[in-house]
């Protein structure tokens, strides 16, 4: 058996057609992807909640996250940083498991086992001193190695751009065993872990927005689109963004 054939993209366009239905990726092959001419079919709709999104943020997230960036230490703002990079090691390690990198998956698994003793609970990123470099794989790059086009541009309320492959796999993790906050009990101690996290990100973010040039909504697709594309192929693409 080929088991090249078996993708789960194949698999799922399979189901699907039997069911009468066609997924809007189904007409694309992914080895010809560079060849999608349109990947933003519902800009219109994408757009108006884009300007929804920025809003929002411009009101919000943005002077909040400026506040902790101009109040937070550096070397608490890197700790606090850290400790969600560590907390995430374990989704990186369950996605290149399934991919088949099991050589990084040695490294995830290393790297979480350094940063939590060594690195006291991820405080310290004692692992990339030592030259174990962090990964950074999800469910949606997963779906991507194994044959699933990334399918038409999404720009999601609060959560921001995606993809038809990617918005479904997002709400994947949000449930796995992997997803620490689902291990979470107390509440107020669940929210306010992932409002810390939200600002930090946001925060993270901040020194890039001086790259955006021209009209911010195509800078920030043509972006994303890049960015997943490079991280699905482990960088084996031609950058001309």
């Amino acid at each position: 058996m080929n088991l090249n054939k078996l993708s789960v993209g194949s698999v799922l366009v399979a189901a699907l057609s039997w069911l009468g239905l066609t997924p809007a990726w189904a007409d694309y092959d992914y080895d010809d992807e560079a060849e999608y001419r349109n990947p933003d079919p519902w800009e219109p709709v994408n757009r108006a909640v884009f300007r929804f999104n920025d809003t929002l943020d411009t009101y919000t997230l943005r002077p909040v996250a400026r506040t902790y960036d101009r109040l937070m230490p550096k070397p608490l703002n890197d700790g606090v940083s850290n400790v969600f990079n560590n907390l995430g090691e374990p989704k990186n390690l369950v996605n290149n498991l399934l991919q088949g990198k099991f050589h990084d998956a040695g490294v995830d698994t290393a790297r979480f086992l350094l940063n939590t003793t060594l690195g006291v609970v991820g405080v310290f990123d004692v692992a990339t001193r030592m030259g174990l470099q962090r990964n950074d794989e999800d469910f949606g790059q997963t779906l991507g190695v194994w044959g699933v086009n990334s399918g038409p541009y999404v720009m999601l309320p609060f959560l921001g751009p995606s993809t038809l492959r990617d918005a479904p796999a997002r709400g994947v993790e949000a449930y796995s065993g992997y997803n620490y906050y689902n291990h979470l009990d107390h509440i107020r101690t669940r929210n306010s872990t992932m409002a810390t996290e939200m600002v930090d990100t946001r925060a993270a973010l901040l020194g890039q927005e001086r790259l955006i040039r021209g009209d911010r909504y195509t800078f920030i697709r043509n972006a994303y689109l890049q960015n997943r594309e490079f991280k699905v192929r482990d960088g084996m693409v031609d950058d001309d963004f």
